[in-house]
């Protein structure tokens, strides 16, 4: 990690203001997963074309989110089934930055990425309030249906193209809480590129090289998993073979 330290040492640094004009809010979102232990090695290919953002000289930060579902389950059954049309509802905490935000990611039926936010004071276990109001302006989903279902934290290295509208995002240190029951996916990497339009770019292209898969895998579904041994999830099966391989070397599931 601290070899990772440096070497983000070696890119340009752009502020959370400056990060603002560029927010992608609407945008096509492309996923990959591999072993923490390749990040160094791509990280060294990427800092003549990429900025990497910086908060209060931190450019490893902090992410805290509680996300809330139904509880059958709804919002992770239409993102198992593939529905167009999906919501994703968190609170999120950026723990450098010192903001918190009620968020709402919605997929619609282009494939494409909403993002919408409101600044909060405090993380809550219930969405009331001006939250309760703003899910109800963007979403037909009743705040009193939804419940809060675990804590997926972990660390982000932000990207910025420089001549591109894209970010690149790459979360480790993954972990989720819920109820003082830890499960970790510390050696993981979840990497999501974020782009106004599909335009190949210089990760992309890395990705490619290395023959690096896309990924359909969602921070929230493996976590809904991890914490509800019943579940059914055959439509994220191949994906947690994966994760198994990257991480154990094997490809057996037991869930």
């Amino acid at each position: 990690m601290q070899h990772l330290t440096q070497l983000l040492q070696t890119f340009s640094p752009i502020t959370l203001s400056e990060m603002d004009e560029k927010k992608l809010m609407d945008r096509t979102d492309t996923k990959y997963i591999f072993s923490l232990s390749k990040l160094p090695f791509l990280i060294e290919q990427l800092n003549t074309e990429y900025r990497v953002l910086d908060v209060k000289g931190v450019r490893l930060s902090r992410y805290e989110s509680l996300y809330f579902d139904t509880e059958d389950f709804e919002l992770f059954y239409n993102h198992q089934r593939g529905k167009s049309n999906r919501h994703k509802i968190r609170f999120r905490r950026y723990v450098e930055s010192d903001l918190i935000f009620f968020e709402i990611k919605y997929k619609n039926n282009k494939g494409r990425t909403i993002k919408n936010r409101v600044q909060q004071d405090l993380v809550e276990t219930e969405i009331q309030n001006s939250a309760a109001i703003f899910l109800h302006k963007h979403t037909p989903i009743q705040s009193s249906t939804l419940l809060p279902q675990f804590w997926a934290n972990y660390s982000r290295i932000t990207l910025v193209n420089n001549n591109l509208p894209e970010r690149v995002t790459l979360d480790l240190n993954l972990h989720f809480l819920k109820d003082n029951n830890m499960s970790n996916f510390n050696d993981l990497v979840i990497a999501e590129v974020k782009q106004e339009n599909t335009t190949p770019s210089t990760f992309l292209k890395l990705m490619k090289k290395y023959h690096l898969r896309t990924s359909s895998v969602s921070k929230y579904c493996l976590g809904v998993i991890q914490y509800n041994n019943n579940i059914k999830h055959n439509n994220f099966k191949s994906n947690l073979r994966n994760i198994n391989k990257i991480l154990y070397g094997t490809s057996t599931n037991n869930k």
